[in-house]
Formats: structure tokens, C-alpha cells, sequence
């Protein structure tokens, strides 16, 4: 059989040939939606995470102040010596006996380490005397220890009122003021708080403000770090 019939049949155009690109065919809008969705929640688990490293970073500030400032205060001396601040030291019987009962009533309401209690004259006014009395030990929370021992001082005195912060000085620390009431009147009463020591001191016949700026001026000769 001749194939003349086949050669002779013209070629039926077909359909263009596809043309395959380099780009991958989209078949639907579902992988480029999950893309879209994945990078908003990419970026906001490394916002997170980034601000969950800088608040750890500032923990860790915090910490090492705070441990920088415990090693810093904890080894405290406390003094009393003869003359301070221009006042001069009780030590009759009387004011011994005053100062003892003072201190051991702190040291009652406080582990102390060491304690003490003196009594410091005003030479210019006798009636000003300065009744002083605390200790050494290692607080952790200063402020609080601070305001509790106010606290027991208002059950012993009465009422503490208007106690309020004011400036600790150099060594640092938490120091407060307020006043109350006693057998010859209302007198203030201030006391500091640090790492390494605690004390109270009571100013019959001051006001407030000067008998802050007296117990700075006190505790700048009476303590000492190693």
C-alpha cells in the first residue's frame, strides 16, 4: 500500500506550545494568604521576644544593684562617741538607765547583732536632750523594717504623725521623721534604715525638720563601713 496519502496530508495546526517560565504556577490563593499570615506573626514573636530579653536584661540590672548595694552597706560600726554634732554624752546613772531601757526595748523588737542606747546632752538647753538607740544587722528590706519599728514606737509613745522620708544623707539608706506625744509634750522622732544598721533617736523640744537634719548630722560621725 503506497503512503503517498499520508505525505501529501497537510500538517493541522495545533495549539500553541506553553511557554514554562521560571515562576511556579499558582494553582490558588491559599499559600501566598498562609505567607502573608505567617510573616505579621513572625514579626511580632520577635517584637516578643526581643522585649522579653530587655526586660530580663533589666532584672538583672535590678539584681546586681540591689546585690551591689547590700555587700556595700552591710558591714556597718556604729560609735558614741564622747561629743557629736555639738552635743555631749549623758553618762549619769539617770540617762544610762534611760538609754538601757531604750535599747533593750529595741533589741527586743529587732535581732540585732549589737545594740546600743545613750543619751546626748544639749549644752545650750538641757532640755533638749537627744535620746538615741539601735543597731547593727543585715536587713533586707530596710524601708520596711524601718516603718515597723514606727509602728511599735506609736504603741509605746502613741501615735506617730506626719512621719514622712526625708534625705538619708551620704550613707545612703531610707531615713524618716514624724512626732508624738510624751510626759513633757510633743517631741520628734527620726530614725535610718540601711543594709547594715537600724536607729531611732527621740529630740524633745525640736521640730521635725531640725531634728532630721541633726540625726544626719549624728550618724555622719557615729557610723563607719568597712
Amino acid at each position: 500500500m503506497s503512503d503517498a496519502h499520508l505525505t501529501e496530508r497537510p500538517v493541522d495546526d495545533g495549539p500553541e506550545p506553553i511557554d514554562l517560565t521560571e515562576e511556579p504556577i499558582q494553582l490558588s490563593n491559599r499559600d501566598q494568604e498562609a505567607t502573608a499570615e505567617r510573616r505579621p506573626r513572625s514579626r511580632r514573636r520577635r517584637v516578643l521576644l526581643a522585649a522579653l530579653l530587655v526586660a530580663g536584661l533589666a532584672g538583672a540590672g535590678a539584681l546586681g544593684t540591689a546585690g551591689w548595694r547590700v555587700a556595700q552597706q552591710k558591714d556597718t560600726d556604729l560609735a558614741t562617741p564622747e561629743r557629736v554634732a555639738g552635743l555631749t554624752r549623758d553618762d549619769s546613772e539617770r540617762a544610762r538607765s534611760t538609754a538601757d531601757y531604750l535599747r533593750s526595748g529595741f533589741a527586743a523588737d529587732i535581732d540585732l547583732d549589737r545594740s546600743f542606747g545613750t543619751v546626748y546632752r544639749d549644752p545650750a538647753d538641757e532640755r533638749k536632750s537627744v535620746l538615741i538607740f539601735g543597731g547593727t544587722t543585715l536587713l533586707w528590706q530596710p524601708e520596711r523594717d524601718l516603718d515597723t519599728l514606727f509602728g511599735l514606737m506609736s504603741d509605746e509613745t502613741g501615735k506617730v504623725t506626719g512621719l514622712r522620708e526625708v534625705p538619708a544623707g551620704r550613707f545612703g539608706g531610707v531615713m524618716k521623721c514624724g512626732s508624738t506625744s510624751g510626759e513633757g509634750g510633743d517631741f520628734a522622732i527620726c530614725g535610718w534604715a540601711d543594709h547594715g544598721s537600724v536607729v531611732m533617736a527621740m529630740f524633745p523640744g525640736r521640730p521635725v525638720d531640725q531634728s532630721g537634719e541633726l540625726l544626719r548630722n549624728i550618724r555622719d560621725e557615729v557610723q563607719t563601713r568597712d
